[in-house]
């Protein structure tokens, strides 16, 4: 069952509470889908972060839902960018400051432009990544793309 933590500050949730976003941050033990489900939401309503690279210094943010694979060209085309290939996964803390499993678009150690699905226009709340392993954090998606400044795109196949 997801238990609501409030003593686990992560860079997001002080960026959150520093802008007076409401969240609720939950410690996650189960898969995407129990955790959604134990705070009465869906697997669908669970997002996950993806960074990408167009080269040496570009770098890109995009956060879809778990349930959806990211579509690169949809992703290259929002980004405005040729061709975009995911980051290397031993490049992810030297780009965001943040882990596997862990990466959150809000708070990475440089302000990277960041996306968001569009499927998250239609949803009172959506689950993403806290920046830390085993944490979530519930917000509303316009806050979540208030704080990140990311538009809504299509972003999945």
């Amino acid at each position: 069952m997801a238990k609501k933590n409030k003593h686990i500050k992560t860079n997001a949730i002080r960026i959150l509470e520093s802008e007076g976003i409401p969240h609720t941050l939950l410690e996650r033990d189960l898969t995407e889908e129990a955790n959604a489900a134990a705070d009465g939401g869906a697997e669908a309503d669970v997002y996950k972060t993806l960074v990408t690279t167009a080269g040496t210094t570009r770098n890109y943010v995009f956060v879809i839902p778990v349930v959806c694979e990211l579509d690169l060209k949809k992703a290259a085309r929002a980004a405005g960018e040729k061709k975009l290939e995911m980051l290397p996964l031993k490049q992810l803390t030297d780009v965001t400051g943040y882990i596997r499993g862990g990466c959150s678009a809000i708070g990475m150690k440089k302000t990277l432009p960041t996306f968001l699905d569009i499927s998250a226009q239609t949803k009172q709340s959506i689950y993403a990544s806290a920046g830390k392993p085993g944490f979530q954090m519930k917000l509303s998606p316009k806050d979540y793309a208030k704080v990140t400044g990311a538009p809504f795109v299509e972003l999945c196949k």
